[in-house]
């Protein structure tokens, strides 16, 4: 008797893009957003309700940017390494002769 393995489970959660961590930075955001909204609109008007839904979008926005920049973990990355690989094998010895 065997047991199936949901293959799945080691992958991280992935929602519009966004994966683990900064889906919950990104939805505190919209959330902090839709909050600001509803109290600027009552305080300013609609400016207000402009002004909160740009702070909670550009939340979203840096959410994204933060999520390409550093990684969904935390690892050093090294910009000024450079990294040779090459296009084509040419091995006259290994290499089957046509």
């Amino acid at each position: 008797m065997g047991y199936f393995l949901y293959k799945g489970l080691k992958k991280p959660l992935i929602f519009f893009g966004l994966k683990d961590k900064y889906i919950y930075y990104a939805m505190g955001s919209a959330v902090g957003g839709l909050v600001l909204v509803a109290i600027l609109s009552s305080i300013i008007g609609f400016f207000g309700t402009i002004i909160g839904g740009a702070i909670g979008g550009a939340g979203v926005f840096f959410s994204y940017k933060t999520q390409d920049s550093k990684g969904l973990y935390n690892k050093t990355k090294n910009e000024d390494e450079l990294h040779i690989i090459p296009t084509k094998f040419r091995n006259a010895k290994l290499l089957p002769k046509k």
